[in-house]
């Protein structure tokens, strides 16, 4: 009996565990598959003197490919989304949408011009995005960067999220080095540097010692590099006014606004729905309360739709709570959210950063 309890939780570990890394593990089979396509060809192919030679054939030639277990099943990868469908799926921000397919056309023609054999005009790529936490910023740089390689800007469109902590180290010349390999791993994309002020002090060596490396390696690999920096308003304003080489080289500024209230409800309502949770109405009101109050309380601190997803899992957490005191909860006691769930989500998450990939920055 044990032994087969046994068993059984090892089936399901490596049933959980195909669910959350079957994406990994396919592109992985394809890869095995690949080789042992290359593998079987090679064998086809192989002089019949190979065994005269005294070299041993691969095994695999030798045996013909593996049989394949009954779990080695191709795993459907689902198509990805064009990055302009998803930016103008994003929920407000019209005025950034505008802003980035504004910067796209250009791009585009320009390359267009040059490819023609008519002169480009060299303009800077480079952006400082402002404004609080949780307005999109980091999502519409990821966005950018797909946009950027679509067109034939860059050469492989990924975007590098870092911060001062992954550009400053606390020795003297260390600080160059891990700057660089920031850099090394952005080339071909976008290096987004969040709260980008904080290098900047009259008595921080290692902070100019950061900016130093970024405006040369800006300028060895202009053609294949994107920087953009990020942060509140008026800092980001004082950080790049403060150096002669940013000033330069950072003359696009795009504002990130605050979200209104029927805009963290629509994003509120996107996740419920991503979820499959439901509202009974008076709790979807009292969701509107709790951001309005939360909103004016703290506008400096509030964390816009960062705030949201916060305020959602508090309240799906406490949900939980409720349901699993139930004897036999029905789907729809699952799936819907009172305002007894809501009874203590709210008042401590105005702000705070977190490390999920959705409503970043």
């Amino acid at each position: 009996m044990i032994r087969q309890l046994q068993e059984t939780r090892k089936q399901l570990a490596s049933s959980l565990y195909k669910d959350f890394f079957g994406s990994a593990e396919a592109g992985a089979g394809s890869t095995g598959a690949a080789a042992a396509g290359n593998s079987q060809a090679s064998g086809r192919k192989a002089p019949a003197s190979s065994s005269a030679s005294g070299r041993k054939a691969p095994v695999q030639a030798a045996t013909g490919p593996a049989p394949k277990t009954p779990d080695s099943h191709p795993v459907k990868q689902e198509p990805q989304e064009d990055p302009l469908e998803t930016l103008n799926n994003l929920i407000g921000l019209e005025k950034i949408k505008h802003d980035v397919k504004e910067l796209t056309d250009f791009a585009r023609i320009q390359k267009a011009r040059s490819e023609a054999g008519l002169k480009s005009v060299p303009v800077s790529l480079h952006l400082v995005f402002t404004g609080n936490p949780g307005t999109g910023k980091t999502t519409v740089a990821r966005i950018l960067a797909k946009l950027y390689s679509q067109i034939g800007i860059l050469s492989q469109g990924q975007l590098v999220e870092v911060d001062r902590s992954g550009l400053v180290a606390g020795y003297v010349g260390q600080t160059a080095i891990k700057t660089q390999e920031q850099i090394q791993k952005a080339l071909g994309g976008v290096l987004f540097i969040d709260e980008a002020y904080t290098l900047a002090s009259k008595t921080d060596d290692f902070g100019q010692e950061a900016i130093d490396t970024i405006l040369k390696a800006m300028e060895d690999h202009r053609d294949d590099l994107i920087v953009i920096v990020a942060g509140y308003t008026e800092p980001m304003e004082r950080f790049i006014n403060s150096n002669p080489g940013l000033k330069s080289r950072f003359n696009k500024y795009i504002e990130f606004p605050d979200y209104t209230i029927d805009e963290l409800m629509a994003i509120f309502d996107l996740n419920c729905k991503k979820y499959d949770y439901i509202f009974e109405e008076s709790a979807r009101q009292h969701v509107r309360e709790k951001l309005s109050l939360m909103k004016l309380s703290s506008p400096e601190n509030f964390a816009n739709a960062r705030a949201v997803r916060n305020l959602f899992e508090e309240i799906i957490t406490n949900q939980a709570g409720r349901i699993a005191a139930m004897d036999n909860p029905t789907l729809d006691d699952m799936k819907t959210i009172t305002s007894e769930d809501l009874s203590d989500a709210g008042p401590d998450i105005l702000s705070g950063k977190d490390d999920a990939a959705e409503d970043e920055s």
